[in-house]
């Protein structure tokens, strides 16, 4: 593993010029802090509040603390090595190719899984606007438009993300300032009668379903952070990546506290957990409609439309760079690590973008058996992948400290002791979600461990029958910047609460 200074352009593929450093430090900052704001945030909320009371506030509290520390120990590795692939090229470092080409086609799965379900809840919005054109042609207009948009260059699909989550952070911050004052009784010319912190405890208590409703709680939300790991995927395409990694690591803590803990806080207060328009209507429409804003389910519809996009947007840039980069290191077809002139992997995105209309073809011809099976087999990905961190991790801290200790500009704290312990939390829920029939849970993990069972095997024969990677072929074994990764925001956060409409429509 070799020091090596920033440069502007990635390594080429073959048969291409590499990607590009396209991404401004606008588009990185953004893509970082919106990142951790998902659809599932605005319309799955609903059903944890529901089942934990505003015990949830604890849920979100437990999940928002795990991904701090999983983000922490990313953030190490990725600020020592940015390169192509993010986690997928470290656990190839760290632990094996197999485990590299494991996580990066299990997690390429979770994102084209994720294009077809955000694209059918858009298509869901659009259709409720223009009921002209039927559903699937909204789901086929939104697919073309953002996939023409990530052909054009890493710069356009920055931009298009740059104001996708601008307006979902100046949405949500807006709904924490004015639910805020509501709370406490100073936003002028509301009538906020129901609002009060009091309403953390007067119906039923605080845990109103009991302790256990607090891991149920987990297992609701836990989905919708997915996403905020890949702003560290994101930064392989900027003009500084490590400085791009750094930055989105140590800024987690505050965008959980605000945007998750933030806003649960406030619709918990402003409204009672067992309103029924809470379950009826939506807990953030629900928290508007209190106030007595106008034509709250239409400006939320746009701001989950807006996060839908976002997600859309991203979970290609996302899939296409982690296909971009297991053709790089010799686990997909090399097609996949060819770009353009503006460095573009074409062939990794259209592959995508293929799979994910093979997929919204399967939700609206097979919506309760083939696409049910897609969702559910790639919905304990989030899971695997963070595990998958964890360990890499471990291994990772060192050979980085044996061979550039100077890189180590971001540390997890207390290693290995707190590694070891997120390891041990995340199996923890990974069991009790086994437990689980009333939401799925047991279903969920029982078809994701078969399906990377089967990614495993497929592994284990490749290496055995190919006898190792040809030479030149790249692995993760520099410490500067090196090809490019993908990115996304938010994300699998629209996942979990899309799968949950899917069911119940």
């Amino acid at each position: 593993m070799t020091s090596q200074p920033n440069r502007k352009t990635a390594e080429p593929a073959a048969g291409g010029h590499g990607l590009q450093a396209g991404l401004k430090n606008r588009h990185l900052s953004m893509i970082a802090i919106g990142g951790v704001i998902g659809a599932g945030l605005f319309v799955g909320s609903k059903t944890g509040i529901a089942t934990a009371g505003p015990g949830i506030l604890l849920s979100y509290a437990l999940v928002g603390t795990l991904v701090v520390l999983v983000m922490r120990m990313l953030g190490e590795m990725s600020a020592a090595n940015p390169t192509s692939g993010s986690f997928s090229a470290h656990a190839d470092r760290a632990l094996g190719s197999w485990a590299g080409f494991s996580i990066g086609w299990l997690y390429w799965f979770f994102w084209v899984v994720v294009l077809a379900v955000e694209a059918t809840a858009g298509a869901e919005i659009l259709e409720g606007w223009i009921p002209a054109v039927p559903q699937w042609g909204w789901a086929l207009i939104v697919m073309v438009v953002l996939t023409a948009t990530n052909l054009v260059s890493v710069g356009s699909y920055g931009e298009f993300e740059f104001w996708f989550a601008g307006i979902k952070v100046v949405a949500i911050g807006a709904f924490v300032v004015i639910g805020g004052l509501a709370v406490f009784g100073l936003l002028p010319g509301v009538d906020s009668s129901q609002a009060g912190l009091s309403n953390l405890t007067d119906h039923g208590g605080f845990l109103p379903n009991g302790a256990g409703a607090i891991l149920t709680g987990v297992l609701l939300v836990v989905f919708s952070f997915m996403g905020s790991e890949i702003a560290t995927l994101a930064a392989g395409e900027s003009e500084d990546p490590q400085r791009a990694v750094t930055k989105a690591t140590n800024s987690i803590i505050w965008r959980v506290a605000v945007f998750y803990l933030g806003s649960i806080l406030v619709v918990v207060a402003l409204l009672p957990w067992d309103s029924p328009s809470i379950t009826k209507d939506g807990s953030y429409v629900a928290a508007l409609d209190s106030l007595g804003i106008p034509h709250a389910g239409q400006i939320m519809n746009f701001i989950v439309l807006t996060s839908v996009l976002s997600c859309l947007n991203s979970g290609l840039y996302t899939a296409s760079r982690m296909a971009f980069s297991l053709g790089q290191r010799g686990d997909a077809p090399k097609s996949f690590a060819r770009t353009t002139g503006r460095g573009v992997p074409r062939t990794a995105i259209l592959a995508s973008v293929v799979f994910g209309f093979v997929a919204v073809f399967f939700n609206y011809k097979f919506p309760d058996s083939v696409f049910l099976f897609l969702v559910n087999s790639s919905g304990a990905v989030a899971l695997f992948v963070w595990l998958v961190i964890c360990f890499s991790q471990l291994r990772m801290r060192k050979i980085i400290r044996a061979e550039a200790p100077e890189k180590l500009v971001v540390k997890m704290w207390l290693y290995p002791y707190l590694t070891w312990a997120t390891a041990a939390l995340i199996v923890f829920v990974l069991g009790y979600m086994l437990t689980d029939t009333e939401h799925d849970g047991r279903k969920t993990v029982l078809l994701s461990l078969l399906v990377a069972a089967v990614v495993l095997i497929v592994a284990f024969v490749k290496e055995k029958v190919g006898g190792g990677r040809p030479a030149g072929v790249e692995t993760a074994t520099t410490t500067g910047p090196s090809s490019g990764s993908g990115s996304g925001s938010g994300s699998g956060s629209g996942s979990e609460s899309s799968r949950d409409e899917v069911r119940a429509g």
